[in-house]
């Protein structure tokens, strides 16, 4: 391993490439395929769940966005654990985080096997990953600019889609050749709510799925030229991208069929995950040049994800390295400041995912999905009760902080509420129950490794000077 002539990262990301990597982490699988177990539990009432959802992670990007923009670290949530709240914080978030983007990273990769069985049905999905892994891994070895460019693109490919879906969804309703295509699918079929606000409720942890990997932003502020202005901008347009992207695209899909419709073509292939609701919906209009383009767009989506979290485990090895919670031969770079050990140890993990997709391919995603639910938890947790130290912290010196969050310590409180309720739906949820009972396993599994690793007592939290 050839060190970088700096022997860090390099600021090699734009404006563009933050803004399009904080849309490539909130469209994807989560919409496009995740988005039919909401419509299951909720019918048309996954236009609240995700409008709520989307507010809570808004809200929990501002406390993430108010420490980031004062101290940018290459570890983002994990540095910030570690210098506000303890050593262990710091750790777990780091460790659990890893966890978490190998394991999204596994359900993007076996959905875009899925969508690409679209056109293809008779190739086995543990081939179609294997390829896609090998891919989309070479491309994270060149350097952090290449990934930007490939994020950019991959991201505006899909935004350009999917408000081309929405603006054909309109003209559709609008025009009225169709009497079967109407707003009022979205109440006709059993009620907005045909399965009251429980439904919603229910539908809760699927829903908070779908945003997993906006806090990978956070990472890239370490590689931003101007992080104090760049990312505050795109965390403010975060709550637009969900009224559009989600609210907005899901409303226009359930008015061109009616969401009972929509669900026994979906539940016909014995799993619901095994086609995305919006090609379903746009073949059976019979516009099959459409169903096509739009395969191939979220196919780019997911793919754009995944890219995503190769770039962020990565990021992340390497800050926690840093901490000196991870080995440090992680810090190394190359000569185009890539941390191609970082890249190399968690795609090992994820190869895992050839293997489960070819002993049991059909069940693959919901349980990894619901997997990532439980890291995710532990993860929005600790940004919450990190933020609480930090914000303390700087009062306590007095020092201006430039991007506060909003309501605080209020805001903070409700989304530990919300985070609670997850739990709850987990735990409540038969297909999904395991996940939730996995989240005090790992939790002892993890102190213990910590134990292990430093054989001493947690050093108590050092508020990182500004």
């Amino acid at each position: 391993m050839i060190p970088s002539s700096s022997g860090h990262l390099e600021r090699r990301l734009k404006n563009r490439h933050i803004q399009m990597i904080a849309l490539g982490g909130t469209i994807g699988t989560g919409l496009f395929l995740g988005s039919a177990g909401v419509i299951e539990l909720a019918g048309p009432g996954v236009l609240l769940g995700y409008a709520l959802g989307g507010a809570i992670i808004f809200l929990i990007m501002r406390f993430l966005g108010e420490m980031l923009v004062e101290e940018s670290s290459a570890g983002s949530f994990s540095h910030f654990a570690n210098s506000y709240l303890s050593r262990f914080a710091g750790f777990l978030s780091g460790w659990n985080c890893v966890a978490l983007y190998v394991l999204v990273g596994m359900v993007e990769l076996t959905a875009s096997a899925k969508f690409i069985q679209f056109w293809w049905p008779d190739i086995p999905t543990w081939i179609i990953v294997s390829v896609l892994f090998v891919a989309i891994n070479g491309v994270n070895f060149i350097n952090v600019k290449v990934f930007g460019e490939f994020e950019f693109w991959f991201a505006l490919i899909k935004i350009v889609a999917v408000l081309g879906m929405i603006l054909a969804g309109i003209y559709m309703l609008s025009s009225g050749s169709n009497p079967t295509q109407t707003v009022s699918n979205l109440w006709s079929h059993g009620g907005f709510l045909p399965h009251g606000i429980q439904g919603v409720a229910m539908a809760f942890a699927f829903v908070m799925f779908a945003f997993g990997g906006v806090e990978m932003l956070g990472f890239a502020a370490a590689e931003t030229e101007n992080p104090r202005k760049v990312i505050p901008k795109a965390i403010n347009q975060l709550i637009f991208r969900v009224l559009i992207f989600y609210v907005g695209s899901l409303a226009v899909l359930l008015s061109l069929k009616p969401w009972t419709e929509l669900l026994t073509h979906m539940q016909a292939g014995g799993d619901i995950y095994s086609s995305s609701p919006f090609v379903l919906v746009f073949s059976g209009l019979g516009a099959n040049m459409a169903a096509n383009v739009l395969n191939f767009v979220i196919l780019t989506a997911t793919l754009s994800v995944y890219n995503s979290m190769v770039y962020s485990s990565s990021r992340l090895l390497y800050g926690m390295a840093q901490e000196g919670n991870a080995p440090r031969a992680l810090m190394q770079v190359n000569k185009r400041g890539v941390p191609v050990r970082a890249i190399v140890y968690p795609g090992i993990i994820t190869a895992l995912c050839i293997v489960l997709n070819y002993v049991a391919p059909a069940g693959v995603i919901g349980l990894l999905m619901s997997l990532v639910v439980a890291a995710l938890v532990i993860t929005w947790t600790i940004i919450i009760l990190t933020h609480l130290r930090f914000r303390k912290a700087y009062e306590a010196r007095g020092a201006k902080l430039t991007f506060r969050a909003l309501c605080s310590p209020m805001s903070n409180y409700i989304c530990l509420a919300a985070m609670a309720l997850v739990v709850v739906v987990m735990a409540l949820t038969p297909a999904i129950r395991s996940s939730a009972i996995a989240i005090p396993v790992w939790l002892l599994v993890v102190y213990v490794a910590f134990r292990v690793t430093f054989r001493q007592p947690a050093a108590a939290a050092v508020p990182a000077t500004t």
